[in-house]
């Protein structure tokens, strides 16, 4: 394994919404590290803001005060198409309803990030996405299309495809939530293995009983993170 270093930083993003007269707090100033070695849950209930942490650090929404640090760099200048670049290159992402492309087998919808970083070589390509399958265990399922594959196939494939690129960071957003418990369990032990190979692996998830996959855990409630649950009756 590898040692473990800082992958990306929030420092006192804080994120906030207008409308019309009032302002309404999504995630207070926060200041965290998100490190390579580690799978981070990130836990709270529905509206407590976790969701727009993981959007932070993935660059999909932007803080309205503070600074999103990503290996070491500051993006806060960078332009709209050096953020989708870093996205592209630095940043899986994981959706809890696999946003698979229906009409493509496995193997085509791994293939479509290494097609958007204008990969020449068609073989290569091929190549990358046949091992991103076979990392998760789905080398089998390849040629299969998604309407033919179970709950805990598609989310495997979906990491797959988020991996090909290889990045540092996989961005996890409620991943088993629309899965049954064996899937749910698989695609975890999925997670924490990839983890424990050297990427930085954040879950958001309302699931008390992913705990026991964590490294570590950050809650958030009313916007506020903290290393402490506060009220385990808000995740029922």
């Amino acid at each position: 394994m590898d040692s473990k270093k800082i992958v990306a930083s929030l420092k006192n993003a804080k994120k906030e919404y207008k409308t019309g007269d009032t302002v309404i707090t999504a995630l207070a100033p926060t200041t965290i590290d998100i490190y390579s070695c580690e799978l981070t849950l990130i836990m709270g209930p529905s509206g407590s803001g976790k969701t727009t942490l993981l959007s932070i650090l993935g660059l999909v929404v932007y803080p309205t005060t503070g600074d999103i640090f990503i290996e070491g760099t500051n993006i806060k200048n960078n332009s709209e198409k050096e953020l989708a670049t870093i996205r592209l290159h630095k940043i899986g992402f994981v959706f809890q309803q696999f946003n698979l492309i229906q009409p493509l087998t496995s193997l085509e919808n791994v293939m479509q990030p290494l097609t958007l970083l204008n990969v020449d070589k068609h073989s290569m390509t091929l190549e990358k996405a046949k091992r991103s399958l076979e990392n998760v265990k789905m080398a089998d399922k390849m040629h299969v299309l998604p309407k033919r594959l179970s709950g805990g196939q598609k989310q495997r494939v979906a990491i797959a495809r988020a991996l090909v690129t290889n990045p540092p960071i996989l961005l996890c957003d409620e991943p088993t939530a629309s899965l049954d418990a064996k899937s749910a369990s698989f695609v975890m032990d999925e997670l924490k293995e990839l983890a424990h190979k050297g990427k930085a692996v954040v879950v958001v998830t309302h699931d008390l009983r992913l705990k026991k996959y964590a490294d570590r855990i950050i809650y958030v409630e009313d916007g506020i993170i903290s290393d402490k649950l506060k009220n385990e009756e808000d995740y029922q």
